[in-house]
């Protein structure tokens, strides 16, 4: 694959990322489009994948690819389903695709966005919340990751639901609201008035949350951020259960006292939030040793992936195609 392109994408469910490079680093196209997972959107959600690998390879021969790999979450459905999977077969040949396509976890093109060590561990809190040891650039044990109703502990859901639980026990313990309380209140009602009889706003919050997707309630998350910078003590206490939840799912995954790296993805841990720096906190007293390194581009993280079988110095080339231009 000396002379050969690699592809790697970041297939989401909001959002479709790829980046065309050479084997040595060199980017050469990007392309974006919506969501393109097909294991949450079905096939229509190809449309995007292959919108995306279009705009990346711009006027470059598809034949010249040689590998490719796909970050994708619930990957392994697409298998389990014969029809999606000769949506996808066809989608990808239908592009001039030549090469066999690598479909791997989200998960671990996070872990290799971060730091090209071939062991190492994981933790992702976006939506939802993920841990896993990486052996040999591979997926070794995974923790969490079970959905809003069973786990995603210390997600962007779980932070969102854990404000309404808050706000519902002020209103039944006829105590003032607080300003996170408030603001769901006003997120949700349009309005952080209490009716007279407390327990009909109780109830009128009770049916806006259930008038969603449950996994709706991940977009409080960034006001309990905001609360916490505000120092207000009921969003204070839910960050610290947060990062206290996401590193016991490390702790799953990761023994005590290893010195490997850790990766921190997804949007919750990747920017500069109060939950990272919890996290930090965190794992600072469990594994003082550890070298905590936030994620980047998860796209050029799959295009190292793909290239990483033949390549003769693959941190040089992780660091080519990793580093912000």
């Amino acid at each position: 694959m000396s002379d050969k392109l690699v592809l790697g994408l970041d297939v989401g469910g909001t959002s479709t990322r790829a980046v065309l490079a050479t084997p040595d680093g060199q980017r050469l196209g990007f392309g974006r489009a919506g969501g393109g997972n097909p294991t949450t959107h079905g096939a229509a959600a190809l449309t995007e994948l292959t919108g995306a690998i279009r705009a990346a390879l711009g006027d470059t021969a598809p034949e010249s690819v040689a590998g490719a790999v796909l970050g994708m979450a619930g990957y392994t459905k697409l298998g389990a389903s014969p029809a999606l999977r000769a949506a996808f077969d066809q989608a990808w040949t239908g592009l001039g695709l030549r090469c066999e396509p690598q479909l791997v976890s989200d998960v671990l093109a996070a872990y290799a966005a971060g730091t090209p060590d071939p062991d190492g561990t994981v933790i992702v809190a976006g939506t939802g919340a993920i841990a896993a040891r990486v052996r040999g650039h591979r997926l070794d044990h995974v923790a969490d990751g079970h959905g809003w109703l069973l786990g995603d502990l210390g997600s962007g859901y779980w932070l969102g639901r854990e404000a309404v639980r808050g706000a519902l026990r002020d209103l039944d313990k006829e105590r003032p609201l607080g300003a996170l309380a408030a603001g769901v209140l006003t997120e949700l009602l349009g309005t952080d008035t209490i009716a007279p009889r407390r327990r009909d706003t109780a109830a009128d919050l009770v049916q806006a949350v259930v008038a969603e997707s449950p996994i709706a309630l991940a977009r409080l998350a960034p006001m309990v951020l905001r609360c916490y910078d505000a120092d207000d003590p009921a969003a204070v206490d839910v960050v610290q259960r947060g990062a206290a939840h996401l590193a016991d799912t490390v702790a799953m995954v990761r023994a005590p006292g290893e010195t490997t790296v850790l990766v921190r993805g997804g949007g919750l841990l990747t920017n500069d939030t109060p939950l990272a720096a919890e996290l930090a906190a965190a794992i600072a007293v469990s594994w003082p040793d550890t070298a905590l390194r936030p994620a980047g581009d998860a796209a050029a993280a799959a295009a190292w992936l793909a290239a990483l079988p033949t390549a003769p110095d693959p941190v040089a080339l992780h660091t080519r195609l990793l580093t912000p231009a």
